[in-house]
């Protein structure tokens, strides 16, 4: 079997945003090696001022420097884009390379990048993450990793830099319609948290004491131990994932449904409510601002801690 990737090994990171910056700091602190990328020239180069690191001229020229690529990207086209496109990363990557995919894609079109790769005789891990901001700036993402078991243990020291669990879900794409499904259930959960605490508060009751109640019953959830009284109630409205992406990831849950033939009534009632969320409140509104979508409906709004 071939060696695990190691420190120093150079990685290399395409995505600097709000979860690849404290990613690929911690690859940095594990002492990997890094060669970095970015559509964004400032985001490179306060990367660069905090962490040393290379900046390949080229998105080819980094794919040549490394023997393992991570994608931390918004979707699967643009993973596809920066590896097949036009001067893009496979071009410069060598046989028996590796590409880890830790992007929010489709697991349909995982599968075709997949066979794609093989051809030029390059692996791919999807490897998509749950814990937010906050677990990826302390290297404890959940991590859900498809494809052939033996190159997910050639990667997995790598993936332990930035994760604190490492779940082997199956082949190919099973990483991201895991990733999808999950980001679901944690989008129902929020929906009816909302729906209830909002009707309670009406009701008379105060909403801090609804959560609280919830948080010590069967009715607590992610989001009510997470994200109402830490962004919703106080209107803070900051978690660090967008509206954008939580309702791109619900209709990646609604594909893999569809694709196995598995009718989701609630799922596709959730889909319809986001997207209305999305459409009145703009993509780049903070997901945790959804509880707006309701307020807007109700002409009310949920009130936070008093005094």
């Amino acid at each position: 079997m071939p060696p695990e990737f190691r420190p120093p090994e150079r990685i290399g990171f395409i995505g600097l945003g709000q979860m690849g910056v404290p990613m690929a700091a911690n690859l940095a602190k594990a002492a990997f090696g890094l060669a970095v990328a970015d559509n964004n020239a400032a985001a490179v180069e306060r990367f660069r001022a905090a962490h040393a690191c290379e900046v390949p001229a080229t998105l080819a020229a980094l794919g040549k420097a490394c023997k393992v690529v991570i994608t931390m990207l918004p979707d699967g086209a643009s993973v596809r884009g920066v590896m097949l496109g036009a001067g893009g990363v496979a071009a410069g990557m060598p046989a028996g390379s590796v590409l880890i995919d830790m992007s929010s894609s489709s697991p349909v079109g995982t599968r075709r990048l997949g066979e794609e790769l093989a051809a030029m005789q390059i692996g791919l891990v999807d490897a998509p993450v749950s814990g937010g901001v906050s677990k990826a700036r302390t290297g404890a993402l959940s991590i859900m990793a498809g494809g052939n078991a033996h190159l997910i243990d050639r990667c997995r020291p790598i993936l332990l830099a930035m994760g604190a669990r490492i779940f082997a879900t199956g082949p190919l794409g099973s990483g991201h319609a895991m990733k999808a499904l999950n980001n679901y259930v944690s989008a129902a959960g929020l929906a009816a948290a909302v729906e209830a605490v909002l009707a309670g508060q009406r009701f008379g009751l105060d909403a801090n004491v609804i959560v609280d109640v919830l948080n010590a019953s069967t009715g607590r959830n992610n989001s009510t131990e997470a994200k109402f009284h830490q962004f919703i109630l106080s209107r803070k409205f900051d978690s660090g994932f967008s509206m954008g992406l939580m309702v791109k990831d619900l209709r990646t849950a609604l594909e893999v449904a569809h694709a196995s033939g598995t009718p989701v009534p609630l799922g596709e009632a959730c889909v319809e409510t986001w997207s209305k969320a999305e459409d009145l409140l703009g993509k780049q509104t903070d997901h945790t601002g959804v509880a707006q979508y309701w307020e807007k409906l109700a002409g009310s709004e949920l009130a936070g801690k008093k005094g």
